[in-house]
């Protein structure tokens, strides 16, 4: 039985909510069968979105692929308490890594986020989720949330890469650290109100941009919040008062120095792609006009006029499911959408049923950031979200981020083993 009360209230809250889950418990071929079927159908769309130019992205893609069953198979065999004594060095490495792209790393599309190592290159980034989800796991296992001073460690602990990551610059993957922690911190017994007050400096700076008049009501609300739910009262809410409005006022100098052109633009042309059509909203354009061409059946793999054009640069990486919508339509999407819903599904169910604290919150990292990444690259290709970069798991083309998926599901695989086992002990 699982030694934490909050890990177990969350179970408890799953269960409420997803009711159904229990219906896929002794189901791990989902684990096997749904990602290997998006590689193959995303190597399909690459190979047609590359068709034009003499360029190997699709079998790199199932190679890679490849590569990442076999080290699932593998990881699926190793209990994850083996890993507690490689978690200092990881994250020594994570650091160091994400250092030396800073000084010796590679650059394409104006980032510089790769290292060649031995003509091969890697994104240290996309490894630091995995490193990050691991040591999140460690720390919060124990952790009681009786006061916010609790979050310094946790905080402490993403915040140096967080930064790294940032400056690359690559917004989308310093998102998915922040998306990742807060789930965690929650199934981790974290109260929902905190969770909110955090999430509440993200609308302020929002509104310090778009409806500054509104923060004169905005931060006493938020102040309020914290006096009804946080310890020592009436110093909480000064202070979260102080943070709030000092956010508000640093968030305009950020604006300007702290994000790059394109990553302004992005954000500004993400409400009215039109302003620039040939320039920073083109990609919102053609992708919209991609997805709408395809109709309810499609135009059939290889068929697409914009995928064959390359009308979307780049569209085998962030933009892939513009071309799945293409050329698939609306039927495509949506077995995709269903298939990547069931495999989220599973990964909850194995957090819900593991054995101890730490697989549990690592098997919920795991989900939170393929479902976060997930919504936030499909609503960016469909206009509902600004461009930020982040891929689509297991079809957008990156072998390092390939790699760290298929990595992410032999832990989940690992959990489910010794989950199911003790279950039926118990």
């Amino acid at each position: 039985m699982l030694a934490s009360f909050s890990v177990m209230r969350s179970k408890k809250l799953y269960r409420r909510f997803i009711p159904f889950s229990g219906k896929f418990k002794e189901f791990e071929f989902i684990i096997w069968l749904i990602p290997s079927t998006l590689v193959f159908i995303s190597g399909l769309l690459i190979a047609s979105t590359q068709r034009q130019v003499d360029y190997a992205s699709w079998y790199q893609h199932w190679i890679t692929a490849g590569f990442g069953l076999v080290l699932t198979l593998l990881l699926a065999q190793v209990p994850l308490e083996r890993l507690r004594s490689l978690l200092l060095p990881l994250y020594i490495i994570t650091i160091s890594s994400l250092l030396a792209v800073r000084f010796i790393g590679t650059s394409a599309l104006g980032a510089q986020r790769w290292l060649s190592i031995g003509g091969i290159n890697l994104q240290p980034s996309e490894i630091a989720k995995i490193t990050l989800i691991l040591i999140l796991a460690a720390l919060l296992e124990r952790q009681k949330f009786n006061n916010p001073i609790q979050l310094w460690r946790p905080l402490l602990v993403i915040l140096i890469p967080w930064l790294l990551v940032f400056i690359q610059p690559d917004l989308g993957t310093s998102l998915v650290f922040g998306a990742v922690l807060l789930i965690m911190l929650y199934w981790s017994g974290m109260p929902f109100e905190w969770g909110l007050i955090v999430l509440s400096g993200l609308v302020t700076s929002i509104f310090s941009g778009v409806l500054p008049w509104f923060l004169f009501v905005w931060i006493p609300f938020v102040g309020f919040m914290a006096y009804r739910s946080l310890p020592n009262k009436k110093l909480v809410a000064i202070l979260t008062m102080g943070m709030q409005s000092l956010i508000a006022a640093v968030t305009p100098w950020l604006w300007m120095n702290g994000l790059k052109d394109y990553q302004r633009d992005r954000l500004i042309l993400f409400l009215d792609p039109g302003k620039d059509p040939l320039g920073g909203g083109y990609h919102l354009i053609q992708s919209n006009i991609g997805i709408g061409s395809g109709g309810f059946f499609g135009t059939g793999l290889f068929q697409g006029q914009l995928t064959k054009l390359r009308f979307i640069p780049e569209q085998h990486t962030d933009f892939i499911f513009s071309a799945l919508g293409e050329e698939t339509g609306f039927l495509g999407t949506i077995l995709v959408v269903i298939a990547f819903l069931t495999l989220i599904l599973r990964i909850l169910n194995i957090a819900r049923d593991a054995h101890t604290d730490f697989e549990s919150l690592v098997v919920i990292g795991i989900g939170s950031m393929f479902m976060f990444q997930v919504i936030v690259n499909i609503f960016m290709t469909i206009g509902l979200g600004p461009i930020t970069g982040i891929p689509l798991p297991f079809m957008s083309y990156g072998r390092t981020a390939l790699l760290v998926n298929f990595t992410s599901l032999g832990f989940c695989l690992s959990v489910a083993r010794r989950g199911r086992s003790f279950n039926k002990n118990w």
